[in-house]
């Protein structure tokens, strides 16, 4: 493999408006329910009594954050040998991977395959949808459309290498499954209030649930 494409996701600035999913939906003509990008909202936190008087709660460990996430291009991806079909592929040259849809029968078993959930299968459609790192706007030198839109600048995307080089090399951020089971093509920024190994006790919601 000549490069490995990835995203760099700086969920210390996201504020989770959603732009993303937004421009992701209208690069790809997409009709309502597959969001190929969507951003998790992780907030949680426990009630504890107050020392002086037990019948009075108060907050303790009271977290939020927000993680945009799309296909992560694994190098290892759980979807490609799932798929029945031969649809879903890994480009030798990008690391994309994406989904032949002259392949694609919209099985689904690709979506129960991937433990991010990234592909989707939108209903009374014959194929699934997924993040393909906007090839066509790749190849005409543009940026991605998540990208391109996320008025945080939240998001970046290039070469993996570069940017762990340039930002870090954390993948692992709750409520992310553990990296090592495909190997994501991804680089976070933690939130301030980051959770990695949650504690015994917690209150989490997170939505989309799942």
């Amino acid at each position: 493999m000549s490069s490995q494409m990835a995203f760099f996701i700086d969920s210390s600035v996201c504020v989770g408006c959603k732009t993303c999913e937004i421009a992701c939906k209208d690069q790809n003509d997409l009709s309502v329910g597959p969001r190929p990008r969507y951003v998790r909202e992780f907030h949680g936190g426990t009630w504890v009594a107050d020392e002086q008087d037990p019948t009075v709660k108060r907050q303790e460990g009271v977290f939020s954050y927000n993680v945009s996430m799309g296909c992560n291009h694994c190098a290892n991806p759980a979807c490609v040998p799932a798929c029945p079909q031969g649809a879903m592929q890994k480009d030798p040259d990008t690391g994309i991977v994406w989904s032949d849809p002259e392949k694609c029968i919209g099985c689904g078993i690709c979506a129960l395959a991937c433990p991010y959930g990234a592909p989707q299968v939108e209903q009374g459609a014959d194929s699934i949808r997924k993040c393909n790192f906007c090839k066509d706007l790749l190849a005409e030198g543009k940026a991605p459309a998540c990208v391109e839109t996320c008025p945080m600048r939240a998001l970046d995307f290039g070469d993996y290498n570069d940017l762990v080089a340039k930002y870090g090399d954390v993948r692992d951020v709750a409520p992310l499954p553990s990296s090592s089971e495909t190997q994501p093509s991804i680089v976070i920024k933690p939130h301030r209030d980051a959770k990695y190994d949650l504690a015994d006790g917690y209150s989490v919601t997170l939505y989309p649930e799942g």
